[in-house]
């Protein structure tokens, strides 16, 4: 940026994005303080150089709000966690049931959470199947995106939020155009024949 730049001759673009030409180093900046602003060498590769006259702070500034647009953008992937027993009661599961499917139509991944204590570790199988009960109860807005393992004294499975594209699901869809269809037949001049 200005005096720190090595180059005799410099391919010079002026501050509205016109291309001015090859001239000596010290013409560009004669240029620049012309103008207010400062000469930005944009590609040092290039023979030779190409140098621009803009207002470096102001540039600085664009690209660090871009970036942070950017990363408001980015959708923060955020783990719910569900945690149940073997023998919490099925009208109680249901509650976590219901706030799973809450988690996963705001878009965030559910871990379910199913811990054992002393000898219900011998009855995996318990746990595994409440696992299944549970997806199966949330298998409209979730999918199993980790099945069910053991980590420590717990068996975890992890569910993540279906993606939909459209407002209505496909059996809907379905079932409204063959209705639409059924009215067209019936108002058909040819089929009274």
């Amino acid at each position: 940026m200005n005096e720190a730049i090595r180059a005799r001759q410099v391919r010079l673009i002026g501050p509205d994005g016109k291309q001015i030409g090859v001239v000596s180093l010290m013409e560009a900046l004669a240029a620049a303080r012309q103008y207010g602003l400062d000469l930005v060498e944009v590609a040092p590769q290039a023979d030779p150089p190409v140098c621009r006259i803009m207002d470096y702070g102001k540039f600085l500034y664009e690209q660090a709000k871009k970036e942070r647009e950017a990363r408001k953008a980015l959708k923060q992937i955020v783990v719910k966690e569900i945690r149940l027993r073997p023998t919490t009661d099925p009208h109680h599961v249901g509650f976590k049931v219901r706030d799973a499917r809450r988690f996963l139509n705001d878009g965030n991944k559910v871990k379910v959470q199913v811990r054992m204590r002393g000898r219900e570790m011998m009855h995996l199988q318990l746990a595994t199947e409440m696992l299944q009960r549970f997806a199966e109860q949330v298998a409209d807005v979730g999918l199993v995106e980790t099945p069910p393992s053991m980590e420590g004294q717990s068996m975890v499975m992890v569910l993540a939020p279906l993606r939909r594209k459209g407002g209505q699901p496909a059996e809907r869809k379905a079932e409204s155009s063959s209705e639409v269809m059924e009215g067209a037949q019936d108002s058909d001049p040819q089929s009274d024949r």
